[in-house]
């Protein structure tokens, strides 16, 4: 019996996400960071989220980048592989055990220590000591409880022509339920309606890994 024409559409969506998730090589930092994400039981990044953040750092030519949750540095590797040369990544995270194997796979991967500026503390602790219009781009990829203040933070870092990026924006698949008033898929998509009715920004939402939202600063 063949497939229902839905359920043919379905399979071929999930094929096309499976295929678009490998299209590019993971590099050995890259399945090292992984690695230990799933020793911890983390959810980083998938790949095709973590390509899509390496594309914007080489296009933006970033050269000052925050990430908001570093975990064992699976983004902070797809960030840094497509920053310019010379460029510096700030991550902040509360997990300084897990920050530690962070530095453990970008030191194997030959990052020089000044590159990667890896603070152990609360994120919203330590944003506001960063300088105003001074970052290329912005990972919000920490507690997402706490995404709405991240943006508010991410709006004062960024420079005209920088991009905020959030993860984890589609939740588990609950935020496009709009019944769904679970604590997270509710701040999350709390932060999604601030980013789309930010003045000066132009956003968009893609449905890679757990949903990246990109928005860039006029």
């Amino acid at each position: 019996m063949s497939p229902t024409p839905k359920v043919a559409a379905q399979a071929a969506a999930a094929a096309n996400l499976e295929f678009a998730d490998a299209f590019v090589p993971l590099s050995t930092a890259a399945q090292a960071a992984r690695s230990h994400a799933s020793d911890h039981g983390l959810s980083p990044v998938s790949p095709g989220a973590a390509a899509a953040l390496t594309f914007l750092a080489a296009t933006l030519k970033a050269r000052n980048v925050v990430e908001i949750g570093t975990g064992t540095g699976v983004a902070s590797v797809a960030l840094l592989e497509g920053m310019a040369p010379d460029g510096v990544l700030t991550s902040i995270d509360n997990e300084a055990e897990l920050q530690l194997l962070a530095r453990e796979v970008l030191t194997g991967a030959g990052v020089p220590r000044p590159r990667a500026r890896l603070i152990a503390g609360d994120a919203l602790g330590v944003l506001p000591k960063l300088t105003d219009d001074a970052y290329d781009l912005v990972l919000v990829d920490g507690d997402p409880l706490e995404y709405v203040e991240y943006v508010a933070q991410a709006v004062r870092l960024l420079r005209p022509g920088g991009v905020v990026a959030v993860h984890h924006a589609l939740w588990r698949g609950l935020v496009a339920d709009p019944d769904n008033e679970e604590d997270e898929p509710l701040i999350v998509r709390e932060a999604l309606d601030a980013v789309r009715g930010l003045e000066g920004f132009t956003s968009v939402l893609l449905p890679i890994g757990d949903g990246l939202l990109v928005a860039v600063k006029a």
